[in-house]
């Protein structure tokens, strides 16, 4: 991604206020997941080799980290998801996650989660009127 959609930064400015433990890693691992979806909205998308090889190193980071069980199993059903490789799949995919990174990460993570989704509905919205 050229230059990080105010989404992705609203996550990553929160991981300083964040203690250590679970619900910082949570919110890390959201946001990385949140990147290569909206990766998928790009005009021209990434090569269906590279996107493959981003979700691999993406679910051997994740599996590292502890996550709190609720999102952690969201990020798994994402990951999942992302293998189709559309915007479409994406935009779903993000929309989806805004209620397990609301009950992980609290208010200000679900408000930036939402924002992603709301963004990649439009990205889609705008790729199937062209």
């Amino acid at each position: 991604m050229t230059g990080w959609d105010p989404a992705a930064s609203a996550l990553l400015e929160q991981l300083p206020a964040l203690a250590r433990g679970p619900k910082r890693e949570g919110v890390f691992a959201l946001w990385l997941t949140v990147r290569v979806a909206q990766d998928l909205l790009l005009d021209p998308p990434p090569a269906e080799r590279a996107h493959r090889r981003r979700l691999e190193a993406l679910a051997r980071r994740l599996s590292s980290l502890t996550i709190p069980a609720p999102l952690r199993r969201a990020l798994a059903a994402a990951i999942d998801q992302l293998h189709e490789g559309t915007p479409a799949a994406a935009a779903q995919v993000l929309s989806q996650l805004v209620a397990p990174a609301r009950e992980a990460g609290g208010p200000e993570i679900g408000d930036a989660t939402a924002q992603a989704a709301r963004s990649a509905a439009r990205a889609v919205r705008a790729g199937e009127a062209r």
